[in-house]
């Protein structure tokens, strides 16, 4: 066997609170790669709904790259939720219409395009994470961090708002594992290395990798 079908919604037997997060997507504003999970105290369709302030009509988009960890209750503040900053007042007058409708013209709300999650990113617990951030390769965030800046690749941060704590690897390994992308592997490749990539010699991975 090869692995888990990343096909089905709830890899885990007789277990329906932890899935494949692309199988229960609906929004196509959402896009999340192969093997990337959720899992949900509750119900795992809370992710949509904790995918703040997503208006189609924003267009901005939240990818999520393969073989993510995104614990419960973490949330993604869309643009949505922003207002003007530079002006006197940033409130919403023109949503409210009844002469108001007009507030906005020639104006338009400030945007930080899309929030990009990278592959293999470990999101904690009650994580939130705002708009327009990048999240590298292989980050972990922990638990209740507020991510406002683009985080590097292997980088583990946190805190309000969030900084880095310590790179997972030095950056000689971690501009290998870049250009590695273990992660577009096929799934014989990745269960023949399961052994090194649960495994912390990263030069073996690297050597055998090279030769397959």
């Amino acid at each position: 066997m090869n692995g888990p079908d990343t096909n089905t919604c709830f890899p885990l037997a007789h277990y329906d609170r932890l899935c494949f997060l692309k199988n229960i997507i609906k929004n196509p504003n959402i896009i999340v790669g192969d093997y990337t999970y959720y899992d949900d105290f509750e119900d795992v369709h809370n992710f949509e709904k904790n995918v703040r302030y997503h208006f189609d009509f924003v267009g901005d988009k939240l990818i999520i790259g393969k073989f993510c960890m995104i614990a419960s209750d973490v949330s993604f503040i869309m643009n949505g939720a922003n207002h003007l900053s530079q002006s006197v007042s940033s409130y919403p007058f023109a949503i409210f219409g009844h002469g108001w409708e007009q507030a906005m013209e020639g104006k338009t709300y400030p945007t930080k395009g899309d929030t990009i999650i990278g592959n293999d990113v470990w999101i904690g617990y009650k994580a939130c994470i705002m708009p327009g951030v990048t999240i590298g390769d292989g980050a972990i965030i922990a638990a209740n961090a507020t991510v406002t800046k683009d985080v590097p690749p292997y980088a583990i941060v946190g805190g309000n708002p969030a900084e880095v704590i310590r790179k997972r690897f030095n950056e000689e390994q971690v501009a290998k594992l870049l250009k590695l992308k273990w992660w577009d592997w096929e799934a014989e490749k990745i269960t023949a290395k399961l052994p090194l990539l649960t495994g912390n010699n990263i030069d073996l991975l690297l050597a055998e990798a090279t030769e397959t």
